[in-house]
């Protein structure tokens, strides 16, 4: 968002096919008569408040679209609806205009638009008596102050008469919302949501910078800026702390932690500085760099920390907890009761082979900052001759290890966007989400596996107890059966002998 100090012109430079050179469409909510009148009522206003500086004659957005949306979306009507949802949502006029950059690599809205509502019948005050108003109009209190020496009103001054209008006001007071922070957040919000309604690839879908996260955003470098190089170097700083951020993470440091070295060592020490020193941008990237390496002092205690504890158990005969293979097979669920696997469960298999790249990757970053380490250590401790020779190859070791430890860091938020991510945040978001889900189900299957299998133990030990039941009915059976027959096979024999 910009303020606009003269909108008329600032209008027919960004609606003009002359000036720009992709120019698609162009929409006013209303007529070119009404800035005129608005830049008019805006100057007399800042005249009348005696304020220093340039007058604020209204203001303009400037809207990134995603580069699918030409090939998408008529320009007119794609103009029209980002241009009428906004006035909807803020009751303003608007004069909006729908641009590609010279590369056509920017596809954007510059979106201007009025901090005053227009009033529904203008309000006039008329005269009680006589008014004077010299040259620069303002108001005298006696007709002496605009006479010449003839006594003639001089050029320039002004008389109105009693019941004559002397102020005639078109607009509203400006609205106070457009001057807070929180409307340029609302409004980023306003428009991300419509932007990623309208966009058909996922990959596209765009979202509004946390200021208050982890990370710290970078600034744009505007063309013909004279602080360009100012702001390069912050960038540059500003990125190194990111990757320091990605870097704890993956190393297992908690998100507050991190939330708290950046309050602690950044925020902090920059409203010290303020207070202290006045605004110095140029200390900007030295406190950031303090940060850094305080965030990554505390990654690799983290680390240290959870390399002996696993020495510690592995030394003592138990195996570390481990989170499940990621390549086993669930236990199957019986037929009685089964249960579908939650999409976000089953998706861990898939995030546990990115988390353990990340920790493959943090795994080279640390030996990489281990030789850095015992070069380090090396060039302090030189003495007499060799501090001379010797000191110079080392600096140059330990500088090109920098700059390959930065871009070994880089490559954890590379292996995140890969894969879908914003950041390594993000993903470590849905790891942990989708790992408790998993371990969820899991659990949830065995119990019930457990449950049927013993009903069906059950089942099966009384289908054995009725089984011998039986057989021992069968054998008595078949015992009375054999004694009734030898007691007559006997009885017959005794006759046949008489």
């Amino acid at each position: 968002m910009t303020k606009l100090h003269d909108v008329r012109g600032r209008i027919t430079y960004i609606a003009s096919h002359a000036k720009q050179e992709n120019l698609y469409a162009v929409y006013e909510t209303t007529g070119r008569r009404y800035w005129t009148e608005l830049a008019r009522c805006s100057r007399e206003e800042f005249r009348k408040s005696g304020t220093e500086g340039k007058c604020i004659e209204a203001r303009e957005l400037i809207i990134a679209l995603p580069e699918s949306f030409p090939d998408l979306y008529d320009p007119d009507r794609l103009l029209r609806l980002f241009t009428d949802r906004f006035k909807e949502k803020y009751g303003v006029e608007c004069v909006s205009a729908l641009h590609h950059n010279k590369r056509r690599t920017n596809y954007h809205i510059h979106l201007v638009f009025s901090e005053r509502e227009l009033l529904p019948e203008p309000a006039e005050k008329r005269a009680s008596r006589n008014m004077f108003y010299d040259e620069k109009g303002r108001h005298v209190r006696t007709k002496k102050e605009i006479l010449d020496g003839n006594g003639e009103v001089r050029k320039g001054c002004r008389i109105v008469k009693k019941g004559e209008v002397y102020e005639r006001t078109l607009f509203a007071a400006k609205n106070r919302l457009f001057r807070q922070e929180s409307f340029l957040d609302g409004a980023k919000h306003f428009y991300t949501d419509l932007i990623n309604a309208l966009v058909k690839d996922s990959g596209e879908r765009l979202h509004v910078f946390d200021r208050d996260g982890l990370y710290l955003a970078t600034k744009k470098v505007g063309r013909n800026n004279p602080k360009a190089g100012q702001i390069r170097a912050d960038n540059e700083t500003r990125m190194e702390w990111n990757r320091e951020v990605d870097r704890a993470l993956v190393s297992g440091v908690p998100e507050g932690q991190i939330r708290q070295v950046r309050q602690e060592y950044i925020t902090a020490r920059i409203r010290e500085s303020i207070v202290l020193s006045g605004n110095e941008p140029e200390r900007f990237g030295s406190i950031v760099m303090g940060a850094v390496t305080a965030l990554s002092m505390l990654a690799i205690r983290i680390l240290q920390k959870a390399k002996g504890l696993s020495n510690r158990l592995t030394g003592a005969g138990t195996k570390p907890s481990e989170q499940p293979e990621p390549g086993r097979k669930p236990v199957p669920v019986p037929e009685r009761g089964k249960q579908t696997m939650p999409d976000n469960a089953a998706a861990y298999p898939k995030l546990s082979k990115i988390y353990k790249e990340l920790n493959r990757q943090n795994g080279v970053i640390s030996e990489a900052e281990k030789e850095r380490a015992a070069w380090e250590a090396e060039r302090d401790g030189l003495k007499g001759f060799a501090r001379l020779t010797r000191k110079g190859e080392l600096q140059n070791r330990i500088a090109r290890k920098n700059e390959e430890i930065s871009r070994q860091k880089e490559k954890l938020s590379g292996i995140a966007r890969r894969n879908g991510y914003r950041s390594v945040q993000d993903f470590y978001h849905a790891y942990h989400e989708s790992r408790e889900a998993y371990e969820a189900y899991q659990e949830k299957v065995t119990k019930r596996e457990e449950a049927y299998g013993e009903s069906r133990r059950e089942e099966t030990s009384q289908k054995a107890a009725r089984a011998s039941v039986l057989d021992r009915l069968k054998d008595k059976q078949q015992k009375k059966k054999t004694a009734d027959y030898q007691q007559h096979r006997t009885v017959r024999e005794d006759r046949g002998a008489r």
